[in-house]
Order: structure tokens, then sequence, then C-alpha cells
């Protein structure tokens, strides 16, 4: 297992507290690996294995099972003395599950950790029954930052890879004996690059796959995902509907768009669909954490609008396994996995409303606050007058920031810093 410590070391934290630990995100994002490593920190902070209880509920040895079936598995199974650690991985796979957990947190010594791939984990049942006991971490695929960690991996199990590593057009850089570290320090931008089609799929970085390869083990992800958490558990029929939703949204990531429009499209291709229908569609995605919803903020009037939001992919290389790898698609992409990044580093986000156009994303954490404009390249005069102006015209003293695509992105702008993606990603939090 490699180590993720942005999610260990806040899990940890909450370790004998009265709350319940739920770690919820997308299929394969590493939920169930991450509940692994916490019970690795218990057993080396002393805890016996017999006070460690770990179910995964998604097994086919659980298929059927109730709240009060669990109840009675783990309460026959509980130590007589001390406390209980408790791990239910995929718990949404139990009917009720929401009644077997307040049973344990009301009549055991227990803490609890439990996964789930459905946004219902924190649905209005939860509130009625886990008011006020139960904190959330959502679980993401790999950051940009965790990518690299797993690269390096890769490479101290075969050295050999450095060798045939180039810096994106081709010219290899025949470095396999040198540090990794080293090695990053001038190929951040071409892994970067890599990360864009690769993705962060933990299941990707454990070996090195083609790309063919890889993109196989995301759409099986993606098709697993969208009949165990959608069409299986929602009773969808209409099921070429809801993919022609999916592609077009992923073929839209970035751009604004309501049910009305896909109702639209969908009835330009004799497919007719009324917008109640899209937006429940939109919703399950969502629960599912395939899709993110990205509401615009009016600057004026400050306030969330909520017409035309934009949509989010969950991991590029989603998008790339559904829909093939376009070029032309980069713009969006760059995009796609800085809000992932903001969303991962706690910010709220929205896109900035303007009279006279829009700001990228605007990203609100308590005190804080950034505004960002991404662009792939500025060449034109034009294209820098655009991304700067709507910066300058913010009259507040919060970071501002332009992110770009092309090496010699770096620099300060009458305040406005300007910087490549890859290093906005790597900044401490």
């Amino acid at each position: 297992m490699i180590y993720r410590p942005a999610y260990i070391g806040k899990i940890m934290s909450y370790v004998d507290t009265p709350f319940v630990k739920i770690l919820s995100g997308v299929r394969r994002c590493g939920k169930s690996t991450i509940l692994k490593m916490v019970e690795e920190k218990l057993r080396e902070r002393g805890i016996s294995e017999k006070c460690i209880l770990r179910y995964n509920l998604d097994s086919l040895q659980y298929e059927g099972m109730t709240a009060k079936m669990l109840y009675d598995e783990i309460k026959g199974k509980l130590p007589t003395e001390g406390k209980t650690y408790l791990f239910l991985d995929e718990i949404q796979e139990v009917k009720d599950w929401e009644k077997a957990v307040n049973s344990f947190m009301v009549e055991f010594d227990i803490d609890l950790y439990v996964t789930g791939s459905n946004s219902r984990l924190l649905s209005s049942e939860i509130s009625t029954y886990l008011t006020g006991r139960y904190i959330q971490f959502r679980i993401f695929p790999l950051s940009f930052a965790e990518y690299l960690s797993f690269r390096e991996k890769q490479v101290q199990n075969n050295p050999g890879i450095l060798n045939d590593l180039s810096d994106g057009d081709g010219n290899g850089y025949g470095c396999g004996n040198i540090a990794f570290s080293e090695f990053i320090k001038y190929a951040k931008y071409s892994e970067f690059a890599r990360y864009l089609r690769f993705g962060g799929f933990p299941a990707v970085h454990l070996q090195e796959y083609s790309i063919d390869d890889a993109y196989m083990i995301v759409k099986d992800i993606y098709s697993s995902t969208i009949f165990t958490d959608i069409v299986k558990r929602s009773q969808i029929r209409k099921i070429d509907q809801l993919e022609r939703i999916i592609k077009f949204a992923f073929d839209n990531i970035g751009k604004t768009f309501s049910a009305a429009s896909i109702s639209k499209y969908l009835k330009s291709e004799r497919r007719a669909i009324d917008n109640e229908t899209v937006y429940s569609y939109l919703s399950k995605l969502e629960s599912a954490f395939i899709l993110h919803r990205c509401s615009r903020f009016d600057m004026k009037g400050k306030e969330l609008l909520k017409t035309q939001e934009k949509f989010y992919v969950c991991d590029p290389a989603m998008k790339h396994s559904v829909l093939g790898y376009t070029p032309e698609g980069i713009a969006a992409m760059l995009e796609n996995v800085v809000y992932l990044e903001l969303l991962r580093r706690g910010y709220d986000v929205a896109v900035g409303q303007l009279v006279n156009g829009e700001i990228d994303f605007v990203a609100t954490k308590q005190e804080k606050k950034l505004y960002i404009q991404i662009a792939q390249r500025i060449e034109r005069e034009e294209t820098k007058r655009r991304e700067y102006d709507r910066l300058l015209g913010i009259a507040d003293n919060y970071p501002k920031y332009v992110l770009r695509a092309d090496e010699f992105a770096d620099g300060n702008y009458l305040g406005i810093k300007t910087m490549h993606i890859a290093d906005f990603l790597l900044m401490p939090e």
C-alpha cells in the first residue's frame, strides 16, 4: 500500500472520539485501502487484533443483509472487554444500515468507521439517526502530488522506467540512474501531462500500464458504478437515455448547460426526454460521485444562481475511457483537475459570474478566498487582457491566480500570480 497522508492524518485525529467516521467517494478511489491504513495505525498504537473488526459488505457473502442481520452478526463478535474498532466497507449495501450504526454507537463501546460509494451516506436518514454524531471525509482519486508518490513507487520497482520517459515531444531523458526527486525537478510538467491522460484512480498506478490498459481499468470502474449505483439501485430501464446524458455531460465539461439544453439536444436526435427526467439522471450521477456540480455565483448580487451550472467529472481518465482522448479536450480537463484539487482542500467552489464574463473559480473556505482563471496558453494580447482584466476588476485583496499549462507560466502582474497548473497543484495547503 502507498501511504496517503492527507487523509490518514485527518482521520486519525478523530480516533476514539464519539463520531462515526464516514469515508465517501466514487468507487475505487481508495476508500477501502485508506481504512486498512487506519487499521495499521491502530495496531501501531498497540490496539489488539481481537479488538479490530472489519466487514466488506460489497462481498457476495453479505448480499441481502439487513440492518438487523448486521447488528446480530457484529453483536456476537464483540470482545467482552475494551473498546472495539469497527470498520464497515461499502455500508450502503445494507438496507437501513443507519439503524444498525445508531444502535452500535448507543449500546456498545465502539469506535466506528464506514465507507460508501453513494452520497446517500449523507441523506436525511443519517440526519435522523446520527444527528451530531458523524464526521464526513470526502475521498477523491489521486491528486497530482499523490500521483507522483505512486509514480515514484513504480520507478523504485522498475528503475528502467526513467529511461523510457520522454519530455512529451518524443525526446527521451535517459536518466534511469538518477533519483526520482531529481528527475521530477525538470520533468514534472511532462508528468502532469501524463496525469491528465491517465487520471488518478489508484488501480491505474499500481504498476506500469499502457494507455489502452489504463482506460480498460477505468472503463470497468465506470461500468460497475453506473450499473450498481445507478441502474440497479434506481431500477432504470432506459439505460440508453442515461448513457447519452452521461456522454453529453462528459463532452461539455466546464461549459454551462441546463436540463433543458440536454433535453433539446436529445430531441434533435429523436430521443424525447423531459427536463425532470434529465435532472433526475444528473442527480443520480452526482450521488454516485461520477459528476460534480459547480454552481454560478453572481459577483455583484453576492448570491448563487440556480440555472446554467457547470459539471466536472470525478477523474480525467473516466472521460477519456468513455469518449476517447483528444487534444481538443485538454482545456476542459485543466479546469477539471484544478476544480477537484480545490474540493480536496476543502473549498466551496463556484463559477464567478460577472456582467461581462466569468471568473473560472471562486473558492472559499472559512476566512479564505481564492480567485482563479485558467488558460491553456496565453499567446495573444487579447487573451491576456481577458484573463487578467476580469481579476483586476475585483475590488478586494484575496489572492488571485492565472494558471497556465505552458512551461514559462511564472510571474506577477499587478498583484495577480501567474504560475503553471502543476506548480499550483503541488503548493502546500
